[in-house]
């Protein structure tokens, strides 16, 4: 093979490359996404004062099992070739519904405890939400 043909196959190689990098679907942003804002929530309640009467640490378990199911779908989904599969842009509704929630979510925490105990409500309702959101996303795959 001359020099000339080795530089033609050579850039063929990584234009080939390049194009492939450039349709690969990234794997599951969103849900990626909602775990990195998950695990931010619960670094703020861990360093929320502890006089809560026990709602921060009840925050932090409902958080640590929405984690668990993020992560869970996150296996469905790579199990069941969805992540290989290109379906439009993932549920986008479902996301956009659970990236809302996770963003509400972090408001409530932020917001001061004194709401005689309907932002803990609301806390709480928002947690089943992300929950029943993250298991119609599973079903919806």
């Amino acid at each position: 093979m001359n020099t000339r043909s080795g530089k033609v196959i050579w850039i063929l190689a990584i234009a080939l490359c390049a194009a492939t990098a450039a349709l690969a679907k990234p794997d599951q942003p969103r849900m990626q996404q909602a775990r990195e804002n998950l695990i931010a929530a619960k670094a703020s309640l861990q360093r929320a004062e502890h006089n809560k009467g026990g709602h921060r640490a009840k925050a932090i378990g409902y958080v640590n099992e929405a984690i668990g199911q993020v992560n869970a779908g996150i296996q469905f989904d790579r199990r069941n070739n969805h992540a290989n599969a290109w379906s439009g842009f993932d549920q986008p509704n479902m996301r956009a519904a659970l990236e809302h929630l996770n963003d509400a979510k972090r408001n409530l925490e932020a917001a001061t405890a004194d709401k005689g105990g309907h932002r803990v409500k609301a806390l709480n309702a928002v947690d089943n939400a992300i929950s029943e959101v993250k298991a119609g996303i599973a079903a919806g795959n």
